[in-house]
């Protein structure tokens, strides 16, 4: 596995200040801009930033491929089980790997209840449906519950204490932190096997700290950098990169089609979310509808499953 050392052109002095900005494995040098990297390291010009760039990439692998090879990368793609099958058919097969999925609905509707069950599922075997790796949560609500999760671990034959050290849970209080936080993780990543990156809520803190029509320019140029980095971690890594999101009711003088609600995050996050799901409550107390907004390859469509003690699962298995 390649380490920094081994990128030429990167010495002492440019390795230490690489992991002064949170640059510490070639997988995360290989995907960041040589723009950023030659205005955040001291002395390091923009030609040369390219240059070590561009072979941290041959390092990793990255270039030109066939289509036909793509497309056999893409079917062989890993995807992580949400527990219940009609929601993996619902994503053509789970959880994708290397992109990000958004979970979206209302307040209480059990957006953090099916994040907690995949920081389970991420640990079970691939014959399963897990990743066999680790998961990295960060949480900008406050609603990540141990005891849930060790709820959700026993139920799936799990030992729980097991499950619970192999999540790393990452309180975010503000914009800032939020964004350091995914910004310093790679070597995280890289030493745990973390297989599984959620952000719950994405959205949370960059609506209350840029409050208002007036402040809206600036909150998506300050959030497209942050679903960038996800993105790039999520490629570098290949792991499944999952952010919830809050949603935002439209006035009834403006009548739309379909339903009134809407995702918070505007363009910015309907462009860079691979796949977007709607959540909502139905008739029935435990029972969630889940409708598919967006895919580039699957129908829009929706389904339903529930959330009981157990966790997430299907509505036949009761």
């Amino acid at each position: 596995m390649a380490k920094l050392t081994d990128v030429p052109g990167i010495g002492k002095k440019t390795l230490q200040k690489l992991k002064d900005i949170g640059i510490t494995t070639v997988e995360l040098l290989a995907v960041t801009p040589p723009e950023y990297l030659a205005s955040h390291v001291d002395g390091l010009g923009l030609e040369t930033a390219r240059k070590i760039v561009r072979r941290a990439r041959e390092l990793v692998g990255y270039g030109i491929y066939r289509a036909d090879e793509l497309m056999r990368e893409a079917e062989s793609l890993k995807r992580l089980t949400t527990g219940s099958k009609a929601l993996d058919d619902l994503l053509g097969g789970g959880i994708e790997v290397g992109n990000i999925t958004e979970i979206f609905g209302r307040y209480g509707v059990g957006k953090s209840q099916l994040c907690m069950q995949l920081c389970v599922n991420v640990q079970l075997p691939e014959d399963q449906g897990g990743l066999e790796g680790a998961a990295y949560y960060i949480d900008t609500e406050g609603t990540f519950s141990p005891g849930r999760v060790a709820q959700m671990a026993k139920a799936r034959g799990l030992d729980p204490k097991k499950v619970l050290e192999n999540i790393f849970v990452a309180p975010a209080m503000t914009v800032d932190e939020q964004e350091y936080l995914l910004r310093r993780c790679d070597a995280l990543i890289k030493e745990n096997n973390v297989k599984l990156i959620i952000i719950d809520s994405v959205i949370f803190h960059f609506r209350h700290e840029f409050p208002g029509l007036d402040m809206l320019a600036r909150r998506q140029q300050a959030l497209y950098p942050h679903l960038a980095t996800l993105f790039k971690l999520a490629r570098a890594f290949k792991l499944a990169a999952v952010i919830t999101n809050q949603v935002v009711g439209v006035p009834a003088q403006f009548p739309v089609r379909g339903d009134a609600e809407r995702p918070a995050g505007g363009h910015v996050l309907a462009h860079i979310a691979r796949y977007r799901v709607h959540i909502k409550k139905g008739k029935s107390g435990d029972v969630r509808i889940a409708r598919l907004i967006k895919s580039p390859h699957l129908p829009e469509r929706e389904t339903i499953f529930r959330i009981t003690e157990r966790g997430i699962e299907d509505v036949e298995e009761h």
